[in-house]
């Protein structure tokens, strides 16, 4: 583990930059940035646009260590370059920023009112390519969309037996269980989570570390035991589908909560800019999620 980088994450300002839509959400992603899918054919052409997206937001003069501390990729990003460097390394030494890689294969089908990631084949393999290209961390994710507490226990028991075999690697996992943001049973939904998060956290050794990826919450600072326990690298926040503004607002409320996001970081972004305009809008968004994420 990189000490440097450790000390950045859990006590650096600023906030993680989620860049790692897979196969299942380029198409989206793509289509948000002006990019429909009746332009590319076939996944090689998609991935190939989505890189070149991420490439463009990766070299922004506004993407820098200062204010973006770490990025999650996609297992496809990792493998390819930036500026002529692989991209993790890109990240680290051009920008000072912490790289995440992306572990999970997807959710299965719902029970107990959840969705539990997919079994995740070549674990090893992928942890072992994650180390020899510098990757700090991991992430992965699971849905909670009702205040199910069989199927939030199976969520949560499912996501730290993955997190001590990624741990157990040399590399700290964000979990992820995110519950969705319109369930009727949200708030009920965090209670179970928070209870059952700090179970798991109470059954890891000290030198076991991880880090926790979390809806916002609607009580604020009401995931503060989970930040301030000593496991916890840091508590991020996804946006969810919350608009950058609702989702700014939300995460300026809990304190200690930095964000992590996607598609709420890249909104407004397209292919069709140019240069300067595309600069000023991530700029202004980059400044917007910092300032939330300090407070």
């Amino acid at each position: 583990m990189n000490r440097e980088q450790l000390e950045q994450m859990r006590y650096g300002s600023g906030f993680i930059a989620a860049l790692d839509q897979s196969g299942g959400s380029t198409p989206s992603a793509l289509a948000h940035y002006g990019i429909p899918p009746e332009a590319y054919n076939g996944d090689v052409e998609m991935l190939n646009l989505i890189h070149e997206m991420r490439a463009r937001i990766m070299t922004d003069p506004s993407f820098r260590g200062d204010k973006i501390i770490g990025a999650i990729l996609f297992e496809d990003t990792m493998d390819r370059q930036v500026a002529g460097l692989d991209t993790a390394n890109y990240l680290w030494s051009m920008r000072r920023v912490v790289p995440f890689v992306k572990v999970d294969k997807g959710l299965a089908a719902e029970q107990d009112g959840v969705r539990c990631m997919n079994p995740i084949p070549g674990l090893e393999a992928l942890m072992e390519r994650a180390l020899a290209h510098g990757i700090f961390g991991t992430k992965m994710r699971s849905f909670i969309r009702l205040a199910n507490p069989r199927g939030v226990r199976a969520i949560v028991e499912q996501q730290f037996e993955v997190g001590r075999t990624i741990v157990a690697r040399g590399l700290v996992p964000i979990l992820e269980p995110e519950i969705d943001i319109t369930s009727p049973e949200k708030r009920l939904a965090e209670s179970l989570l928070r209870d059952a998060l700090l179970e798991g956290l109470g059954s890891l050794s000290p030198d076991e570390l991880v880090m926790l990826k979390l809806t916002l919450p609607e009580d604020d600072d009401y995931y503060r035991p989970l930040i301030e326990h000593p496991n916890v690298v840091r508590v991020v926040a996804l946006s969810g589908g919350y608009s950058r503004d609702e989702a700014t607002a939300r995460l300026a409320r809990n304190h200690g909560m930095i964000a992590s996001f996607s598609r709420a970081l890249t909104e407004g972004l397209t292919v069709d800019m140019s240069d300067a305009a595309f600069e000023a809008e991530f700029k202004s968004a980059v400044e917007q999620v910092f300032a939330a994420s300090i407070t």
